[in-house]
């Protein structure tokens, strides 16, 4: 016996017609998880909120309201003398300039890196990329070491100069396995089959097919490289010596716990006395040097959830 579905698509293709939608209900016990969730949720946005805007109300406050402890979540006696400081102060600004050069320089460094070694261990073809693979595994778990890796930079001939903040640390394994992941689960054998019929040369496939559609995982690994690049501070206290060099890091490290400032904050500080100025200046610095942070993730926000979960769960 057949059945026919001509009756049922003639109502489907009436004008107008519409199709029952069935939904299925929540159970007690699952609208019990998600309202545990949402206070979960809430309670991990409060705390990572508060000290934010705590942060941020010392910033714009005055220098004797921060020292006496009257300042939680606004603004008191609000003033903008602790930004004028910092972004006066010569050294601070350096600090900025050169953290932007080794954010921006060792990220484009890394990516490149990353994605040169990534994408041949994620072909099939490539001769010996399992042993490849196991050996930068194996650094994950070992290293050499803080002295040994010194007198390799000192015999490379890197101390003291940029590259010393960039070229140790341009590969990270995590990226690599990430990159290797979305490459082998995303790049299907047959599209390069494809273009390799068509003429094109494996560099041409890298470049024209392949980073078109990696946007996802380049800007998940671009985010961790650029941000481990900003916020590197013991790699410029290993390896600098010229406090022209120092990155922004550096700089808030000698004023957050070395309580040492330069420049018209100085100046400021002879008059308002100096601890109250550093204990201001701190708050400033701390929003200075998280905002190029905060201003890029949005932007590549979606990239980066998609790229995570491609890269880190298929294959």
């Amino acid at each position: 016996m057949s059945v026919t579905l001509q009756p049922f698509k003639a109502r489907l293709n009436k004008p107008g017609a519409q199709v029952e939608k069935t939904t299925i209900a929540e159970t007690r016990t699952d609208r019990i998880f998600l309202i545990g969730i949402k206070i979960m949720l809430t309670v991990a946005l409060i705390a990572v909120l508060i000290p934010l805007i705590y942060v941020v109300a010392n910033s714009f406050s005055s220098a004797s309201a921060v020292s006496g402890g009257r300042v939680f979540l606004w603004p008191v006696e609000p003033s903008l003398r602790a930004y004028r400081e910092a972004l006066s102060d010569p050294q601070i600004l350096k600090g900025y300039y050169n953290s932007l050069i080794y954010a921006v320089g060792g990220t484009f460094i890394s990516v490149t890196l990353t994605i040169a070694i990534a994408y041949p261990l994620s072909r099939k073809t490539f001769f010996g990329r399992n042993v490849i693979m196991s050996v930068l595994l194996f650094t994950m778990l070992f290293s050499g070491g803080l002295i040994p890796t010194y007198l390799v930079v000192q015999d490379l001939g890197l101390l003291n100069t940029r590259w010393a903040m960039v070229i140790p640390s341009a590969i990270g394994v995590w990226q690599v396995i990430i990159a290797r992941t979305f490459f082998r689960s995303t790049i299907p054998d047959d599209l390069y089959e494809a273009a390799v019929l068509d003429g094109a040369s494996d560099l041409r496939f890298l470049w024209s097919v392949v980073l078109p559609l990696s946007k996802p995982v380049i800007a998940v690994i671009a985010l961790m490289y650029a941000i481990f690049q900003w916020n590197t501070y013991f790699d410029a206290l290993v390896y600098l010596k010229d406090p022209g060099l120092y990155p922004l890091q550096i700089v808030l490290r000698n004023i957050l716990i070395l309580n040492s400032t330069t420049g018209s904050a100085s100046d400021v500080a002879q008059q308002l006395e100096r601890q109250q100025l550093a204990n201001v200046l701190k708050y400033a610095l701390i929003v200075i040097s998280s905002l190029p942070v905060l201003l890029i993730y949005p932007f590549i926000a979606r990239h980066f959830t998609k790229g995570v979960m491609v890269g880190a769960v298929k294959g």
